[in-house]
């Protein structure tokens, strides 16, 4: 008996920290960290581009690529800066795929913004680590530093003897 109840409080011990960090949806995303100064090389199906409202809308089999960074999406605008040249934020939709490193990402829509590196993915949430995933309504990266934050009802399976 004591045995078990050692056993118990080494596995409460060992789960207490994950659970927490699961619970404030705290998660690190990406190995490397990415460079939001690197040029953003977009392929895809088709362009559309507007003068008028300074957008350009890229459509069907879209794929990113910054540095390690890759978004794949069937949709992704391009939202110019203001009165000035340079790239202020991607919008995507539509199976969006988020890989950064090892770790990738799936939600409804992204949205990119360069300057400070930061990407939020909404809509069911599924990131994928080591095997393990966490769900959620809402994912914020800084792929500057690979921190991460979900919420929305996070969800999450922790498995005991460290199996996927």
């Amino acid at each position: 008996m004591p045995l078990l109840r050692v056993a118990i409080t080494s596995l409460a011990i060992t789960l207490c920290p994950i659970a927490a960090l699961a619970q404030a949806g705290i998660v690190a995303f990406g190995a490397a960290e990415a460079d939001p100064s690197l040029p953003v090389e977009v392929t895809s199906d088709a362009l559309d581009v507007s003068q008028a409202d300074g957008t350009a809308v890229f459509l069907g089999n879209v794929v990113v690529v910054q540095g390690v960074m890759k978004l794949a999406a069937d949709q992704v605008q391009v939202v110019y800066k203001t009165g000035q040249s340079g790239i202020d934020r991607l919008e995507a939709t539509g199976n969006v795929v988020l890989v950064n490193g090892p770790d990738a990402a799936e939600a409804d829509k992204a949205e990119y913004t360069i300057d400070s590196g930061t990407m939020v993915l909404t809509g069911n949430v599924l990131v994928s680590q080591q095997g393990n995933t966490v769900a959620s309504n809402r994912l914020v990266v800084n792929l500057t530093n690979g921190s991460a934050q979900m919420d929305g009802r996070v969800t999450t399976v922790l498995n005991p003897d460290g199996s996927n």
